[in-house]
């Protein structure tokens, strides 16, 4: 009996300083910072130089990109060998052929690509959303509206391309709403390219490299288009191990005009 009291409080230490050390590990930091793609080459208050100033701010030692595995080691190797990037998947996002990529050296981040997207599924997805045009209008009006009508909204209140204001609950959401005929609809019948479908692979993704550096008390930019946001806080904020920085305090003077 007195052996089994004294293994039993080993077996206690042991669960105690386990609990000690995971409450004591550093947790990491995130910041999810919204793109809007194309816009980024116009934009007079996110353009290509605001972002790279953001990103300098930021100083992460990850940035997890809207790239699928597989792809971004191409661009990567392209861009150090001619300076230029003709991936397919990749050159479609200037934040990172004229912003991220150039500064990754300089910078010292590592790029971890997170899309869940595969040419097949934005195959498939085109071409059922094409047919229900015709095949199911009353659908296809409601979801088309309701985005419009958010695309509306945002530009109402505030500049669509205004970091400051994309990165506010309210333009969440807005998002949100203007998002969910689309997702009520069209998801299950999408299968992996549908809206929670797609935001759930994307997540996976996330999570895997989050986890892979779980206690090291490091940095991680995840750099999505904007109307992604809403997804992935929602579920970060479900995390005990991961601390959400707030956007506005890497947002300098001349995002604000």
């Amino acid at each position: 009996m007195r052996h089994r009291q004294i293994s039993l409080g080993v077996v206690g230490l042991s669960l105690l300083l386990l609990a000690l050390g995971c409450a004591s590990a550093p947790r990491s930091e995130v910041v999810v910072l919204g793109m809007i793609h194309g816009g980024h080459r116009t934009s007079e208050v996110y353009g290509i130089g605001e972002l790279q100033e953001i990103v300098r701010r930021i100083d992460p030692d990850f940035i997890l990109c809207e790239i699928p595995p597989g792809r971004l080691s191409i661009a990567l190797e392209q861009y150090r060998a001619t300076g230029e990037i003709t991936e397919p998947r990749v050159r479609v996002f200037p934040e990172y052929v004229d912003a991220i990529i150039p500064l990754e050296r300089s910078m010292g981040f590592e790029l971890i690509p997170c899309a869940g997207w595969t040419q097949e599924m934005a195959d498939d997805r085109r071409a059922k959303l094409a047919l229900w045009r015709t095949e199911r209008s009353a659908d296809h009006q409601e979801m088309s509206e309701a985005q419009a009508n958010a695309e509306a909204k945002i530009a109402e209140e505030g500049r669509a391309d205004d970091p400051a204001w994309i990165h506010t609950d309210r333009y969440d959401d807005l998002v949100r709403a203007g998002m969910e005929p689309y997702n009520r609809l069209f998801n299950d019948d999408l299968g992996l390219g549908g809206w929670d479908n797609i935001n759930a692979a994307h997540y996976a993704n996330i999570e895997r490299a989050l986890e892979a550096h779980r206690g090291e008390g490091k940095r991680f930019l995840i750099t999505f288009g904007s109307w992604h946001k809403y997804w992935i806080l929602d579920r970060l904020g479900e995390q005990e191990d991961v601390r959400i920085l707030d956007v506005s305090q890497f947002l300098g003077a001349e995002t604000h005009p």
